[in-house]
């Protein structure tokens, strides 16, 4: 059974900075910093793991903590749909190459072409640019 998920509307920036500077300033006033987690995230309106996923970013931006600042993992994003693209502009260039090759064999041998030797270009053709 598949559930769905409701649409959730991204928290304004400003209000995710607030936070983390909140937990940043009052972490000494709680047991752990869970527990001001916690305690902010209710008066921000938000769930406690929100929060804690903000800071932990907020601590890679800062370079305080390993792992992708914001900026990098938007250049990163970025370029994986840059490469996914181009994988499918090669794509299509493959195979209408292999098209208009056969295309060309079709025009050459005009009436006597075989339907055997058109498939035996096609595969010779199409294992020579890969796309087989």
């Amino acid at each position: 059974m598949e559930t769905t998920r409701k649409p959730v509307k991204p928290y304004p920036a400003e209000l995710r900075e607030r936070a983390v500077r909140m937990v940043r300033a009052h972490a000494t006033e709680h047991a752990s910093e869970w527990a001001a987690m916690r305690s902010i995230a209710e008066k921000v309106g938000c769930t406690p793991e929100t929060l804690r996923l903000w800071v932990r970013q907020a601590e890679r931006d800062r370079s305080d903590r390993a792992g992708l600042s914001t900026d990098e993992r938007a250049r990163l994003k970025a370029l994986e749909r840059e490469v996914r693209e181009l994988r499918q502009a090669n794509q299509i260039l493959r195979k209408a190459g292999a098209y208009f090759a056969v295309a060309e064999l079709d025009r050459r041998l005009g009436p006597w072409r075989s339907l055997e030797a058109v498939e035996i270009a096609t595969l010779q053709w199409t294992e020579m640019i890969g796309a087989g």
